[in-house]
């Protein structure tokens, strides 16, 4: 490998995982430009949002070729002019914010990500690492953990003694929404679609265990904890807080779990962004149906302070080379994976 290439997973067209995505072993390593900073990647997180950019998402041009991969943390290898003396340093570890602001931009999506031994991104997006936070700690926060404290704690406000019922559970964004549940002091029903990502969850502290592959969400939490009625207290029957980023056909059975003056907290629509709807439990019940966009430069503050303080570790279900990055999305779109999978540019033998 030529000294001005590098090994990067390379998303050439639209389609299939497949016929995709590719190995390149000498792509032109980026150069930084006004104001930006080449980082040596050491772990790149993978989510959800890689499959939708792989697909080709309607409305929005990524541009071909790409790198995909939004979550990414390593350390600086250059800085690029335009940097105040003494702001940064080379071989500072930091992690990075996918947003790009100052050029409406986003990692892994409309400029290239962190699945490549190097990766420019805005001095404006670098965060510094405490040192006691590991690199795959730190790829694991933004996309996830950032989508499910803002959903949670920002825009949410969920409080300590709430019971809080959580769809999709055992992925990036579920695992993350469980630990903060438990983390501000909530009762928790964990739902997953394997007994043994629900015994993975009783260990993440969940109180209460749904298998959706035999078990009807909306039958076992009116079994177990009441359904709202019109002329009860806002305390009676039902749960507190809903919290539903998959959509389609979960939608409505959400609303009528939930109890009366109860929350539904959405962040994405995993399944399906035009579920049907019926709005009578909204206006009956006096219903929330909160939206969450994101994840603001605050709420990954937040996390990198909880991370430094040893009150929360992100649940990692694998760490895989570079050469693997394919394997991992597989796993993802399978859905056989808890937790976040990494990769590791620099770890490929």
């Amino acid at each position: 490998m030529g000294p001005a290439g590098m090994r990067a997973v390379v998303l050439r067209q639209h389609g299939e995982i497949a016929d995709s995505l590719h190995l390149q072993e000498d792509f032109p390593r980026p150069r930084p430009g006004f104001r930006d900073v080449m980082l040596r990647v050491r772990a790149c997180a993978l989510n959800h949002h890689d499959l939708l950019s792989l697909r080709g998402m309607p409305g929005i041009d990524i541009g071909l070729p790409r790198i995909l991969g939004s979550d990414l943390s390593g350390e600086i290898h250059e800085l690029g002019p335009g940097i105040e003396p003494g702001a940064w340093r080379v071989g500072e570890p930091v992690l990075v914010d996918p947003v790009d602001a100052a050029n409406r931009l986003i990692s892994g999506e409309t400029r290239d990500g962190g699945l490549a031994e190097f990766a420019t991104v805005h001095v404006d997006q670098l965060m510094r690492l405490p040192p006691a936070v590991a690199y795959e700690q730190a790829a694991a926060l933004p996309v996830a953990y950032g989508a499910a404290y803002r959903m949670l704690v920002t825009r949410g406000r969920i409080e300590g003694g709430e019971r809080v019922l959580i769809l999709g559970a055992s992925g990036g964004v579920g695992t993350a929404c469980v630990q903060l549940a438990k983390m501000l002091g909530a009762e928790v029903i964990a739902c997953a679609g394997t007994p043994g990502k629900l015994a993975r969850l009783a260990g993440l502290g969940a109180d209460h265990l749904i298998d959706t592959s035999t078990q009807d969400f909306q039958q076992v939490c009116a079994e177990r904890f009441g359904r709202a009625r019109v002329y009860d207290t806002a305390s009676s029957g039902g749960v507190d807080v809903v919290i539903n980023f998959i959509g389609g056909s979960t939608w409505l059975p959400s609303l009528r779990c939930l109890r009366k003056q109860g929350r539904l907290l959405v962040c994405g629509a995993t399944a399906g962004f035009d579920p049907q709807q019926d709005l009578r439990p909204l206006f009956t019940f006096e219903h929330q149906v909160i939206g969450s966009n994101g994840w603001r430069r605050a709420d990954l503050t937040a996390l990198l302070d909880f991370l430094a303080a040893g009150a929360l570790e992100p649940v990692i279900d694998s760490v895989l080379p570079l050469h693997r990055a394919a394997d991992g999305l597989r796993a993802m779109q399978r859905r056989e994976i808890f937790g976040k999978v990494i990769v590791t540019p620099h770890r490929d033998g």
